[in-house]
């Protein structure tokens, strides 16, 4: 693997972490609400939902770490692809901004750890 496509995969990573982060615990705070362009309303109602959502982005950060530590590039990619689905659903499904984001980094990603 190249040293690009392995600086790829651990930006998506903790991209994935960063992510967690915000959905875990800022949520409700500024840079959570500014982030998701959320009310402190809305925020508050979607708290639990939000953080459930971010566990899930733990586990996706947690696939690709592991499988970098382990030497398991199956378990990368099948992460990485996790990665483009769940940003291609979150594109569908709550805001085309989210594509860009979270799946394009991981399909450069994906392209690079394949030449």
């Amino acid at each position: 693997m190249s040293l690009l496509a392995l600086l790829l995969t651990m930006l998506v990573a903790l991209l994935h972490v960063y992510f967690l982060v915000l959905e875990m615990f800022l949520w409700t705070r500024p840079l959570g609400l500014k982030t998701f362009r959320n009310t402190p309303q809305k925020a508050e109602t979607t708290r639990v939902l939000a953080a459930n959502q971010g566990l899930y982005n733990g586990f996706l950060a947690a696939g690709i770490i592991a499988g970098l530590a382990l030497g398991q590039p199956v378990l990368v990619t099948f992460s990485l692809v996790c990665v483009v689905v769940a940003g291609a659903y979150g594109a569908w499904s709550v805001s085309p901004r989210i594509f860009p984001i979270q799946a394009v980094p991981a399909i450069l990603a994906l392209v690079l750890r394949a030449l």
